[in-house]
């Protein structure tokens, strides 16, 4: 079959969404570890949060448990030691849950932390440049803190170590950003790229006067010569209040020069670079510039001057997060020099973007309250979403679950209802035709739907690689298929299957792909384990992503497993509070109800569904499970009426033979519910 030959084409696929992290680990700052569903994983004790950091720090070594209890525990007997560590590693795994035989092997002598399993901040930096990983460059920006900065004090053996470690990484950090340094100082490297790299090691050392001479030249070629000359005196002044000498004459030479030279035009135009990660496979070669969305993300304002490295990281995480999401590129803008005043029209209007967004951070006595918008770039500068968080001060380390997830997860939808107007028409390309079509294509009306298909198939004809385009064409296929519109029911379903697979192919990074994969595995296929498998790799490329959240709970109900799929829905129900097709989640939630047996929650959903969209025929069958349950034939007639004329041949025959359930109790459970409410039996 299709699926079979588009496998053995995926190969590569799939073993790069294997390859990604179960955890990731900042060892940073504070210690911070956040699975690929955003769960907090760090142990509350301080010893088992040390036994973490140091397996952190010998990632993928075999550790053995008496040389970690005689640092935790230096001042009492080795058994005792080995007892209190034994209590520690306990409170460790189970702060891991589910995950801890992945990330964790351990036996009677030996701990190993897993490797393949494990993204940790400081192995990343200094690791060489590899296609699975992200660059370099932007791994940098995560070089603020001092490594393992809340442990100490643990032991004076710890503490000794931790000391070593400290200056072992400094060292090594250091050779990593000259080596950088280096190389692109003997390539043709854009300017905005090696502005972005020189701020990172900026970041992590503000006396690096490589980085600070590289950033000098690089404003300059930008004609930015203003800014390249506060970069002197910014490098200046870190040098003296923390070396107490003055910048080398090398760097001095360089300042007069700029000083003394005639202004410069900009040599090109502002590029994605700090948050872009690689090239898209889905943009065309030699594609207008209008042709992808460009997102800015402007380093965040605080309220106090020692806010400003917080509001900037939050600011950098947002970036990083929203670039996962593969149709725009991301850019995130180079930090604010001291004392320049809070970006105007003027600079947002010079780069070039479509939308930007900007944040304010306040901190109080006992909590840091974040205000972040989205502005729509147009005739006017508006803004078209706003949010306001609040965090205690103690719980910076929920920063990315409590701010970052739901920050990114609510913009991409308002920029797709956005984009997805056909009066604005104000980009071009393939994506453009995808965003027009995505609107009608969830109203559900026949004429409306098909017009949906005609422009994923012009955006696949424009660009043939385009995956968002043959991911959600896919998806119109199964839908196409669903509401019984097919002629060719079969010829359809195939081509589903191909378009998924091609949408893998094209981009292997693609989280929407894989959840598409994943819905047509389980939904047309059958194949539960393969869809979970694939759901699995799209929340770990993309755990913020709404769709994939609601459709692998769809795949959880199909197996019969209603609990876990209510964990998936109230995720997304967490990052979604604006979803213009939200009927879409509550039809889940009302199947998800109706296997749990609560059927008044399941009309209560059901109704909703139907009610924002009235058209689409599968909502009406678990609304009338639930009415059918609940002994209400004579409220179940309108909507029994409104499905026939959906589709006249439907039956609980029909239903039971082609509803993918896998449990023969649940088929008979709807059955009973669909009879009582009045469905012919077929």
């Amino acid at each position: 079959m299709a699926r079979q030959n588009a496998n053995q084409n995926n190969l590569v696929a799939l073993d790069i969404g294997a390859r990604q992290a179960a955890v990731r680990i900042h060892l940073l700052g504070a210690l911070r570890a956040i699975s690929y569903l955003g769960e907090d994983l760090v142990p509350r004790g301080r010893k088992a949060r040390a036994i973490l950091g140091y397996l952190c720090l010998h990632v993928g070594q075999r550790v053995p448990r008496a040389k970690i209890a005689s640092l935790l525990w230096d001042r009492v007997p080795e058994n005792q030691a080995r007892a209190s560590l034994r209590q520690s590693l306990r409170e460790l795994l189970l702060a891991f849950g589910p995950l801890a035989d992945e990330i964790l092997e351990t036996d009677a002598e030996m701990l190993r932390l897993n490797q393949r399993s494990c993204w940790v901040d400081t192995a990343a930096i200094l690791a060489g440049p590899h296609p699975a990983n992200l660059l370099r460059t932007d791994l940098a920006a995560l070089c603020e803190g001092e490594l393992l900065e809340d442990l100490n004090g643990i032991s004076e053996a710890f503490d000794e170590w931790l000391l070593m470690e400290r200056a072992r990484f400094a060292t090594e950090i250091t050779g990593v950003f000259d080596e950088e340094l280096q190389q692109l100082s003997q390539a043709e490297v854009p300017a905005e790229r090696r502005a972005g790299l020189a701020r990172r090691i900026i970041a992590c050392d503000p006396t690096h006067e490589g980085a600070s001479r590289m950033l000098m030249m690089a404003l300059a070629d930008l004609g930015e010569k203003a800014q390249a000359l506060r970069e002197f005196e910014r490098c200046r002044l870190a040098m003296l209040s923390r070396l107490e000498v003055e910048p080398s004459t090398e760097t001095r030479a360089l300042y007069e020069n700029l000083r003394s030279a005639p202004p410069r035009q900009k040599l090109e135009a502002d590029r994605p670079s700090s948050a872009r990660l690689e090239p898209r496979p889905s943009t065309p070669i030699g594609a207008p510039a209008a042709s992808r969305l460009r997102i800015g993300v402007i380093p965040f304002q605080a309220t106090a001057d020692e806010d400003a490295p917080l509001a900037f990281s939050l600011s950098q995480e947002i970036a990083s997060a929203l670039a996962r999401f593969r149709w725009f590129d991301v850019i995130a803008a180079l930090a604010p020099q001291p004392h320049m005043a809070h970006w105007d029209e003027a600079f947002i209007r010079a780069k070039g973007w479509h939308y930007a967004v900007e944040g304010t951070l306040i901190s109080g006595a006992d909590k840091i309250s974040i205000s972040i918008r989205l502005l729509d770039i147009g005739p006017d500068i508006r803004p078209v979403w706003s949010d306001r968080f609040e965090l205690a001060s103690d719980r910076l380390d929920q920063f990315h679950d409590r701010v970052v997830a739901p920050v990114v997860a609510r913009i991409d939808p308002v920029i797709l209802f956005i984009e997805g107007q056909q009066a604005l028409q104000r980009r071009s390309g393939s994506t453009s035709l995808v965003l027009q079509a995505l609107p009608v294509f969830f109203v559900m009306q026949r004429d409306l739907f098909e017009k949906a298909g005609q422009f994923l198939d012009e955006a696949l004809r424009i660009d043939p690689l385009n995956a968002k385009a043959a991911a959600w064409k896919a998806f119109w296929h199964v839908f196409h298929t669903g509401q019984g519109w097919a002629s060719d029911p079969r010829a359809s379903l195939e081509e589903a299957s191909d378009l998924a697979f091609r949408a893998i192919r094209i981009d292997p990074e693609n989280a929407e792909a894989y959840a598409v994969c994943g819905h047509v595995c389980s939904f047309l296929e059958r194949d539960y384990e393969l869809a979970r498998h694939y759901f699995d790799v799209a929340l770990r490329l993309n755990p913020n992503i709404t769709f994939a959240w609601a459709m692998s709970a769809a795949t959880y109900n199909y197996v019969g497993e209603p609990d876990a799929a209510l964990q998936h829905l109230q995720r997304y129900s967490a990052l979604s509070s604006f979803d213009p097709n939200a009927y879409f989640g509550d039809t889940i939630y009302a199947t998800t109800y109706v296997l749990k047996c609560d059927y008044e929650a399941a009309s209560r959903f059901g109704k909703r569904a139907v009610r924002a969209c009235p058209d689409f025929s599968n909502g009406y069958k678990h609304l009338l499970a639930a009415l059918g349950h609940l002994g209400r034939r004579e409220e179940a007639a309108p909507y029994l009426q409104k499905l026939l004329q959906l589709e006249p041949h439907f039956t609980i025959a029909h239903f039971s033979r082609t509803y993918p359930l896998a449990r023969q109790e649940d088929r008979e459970n709807y059955a009973r519910g669909l009879e009582l409410a009045g469905v012919p039996k077929g």
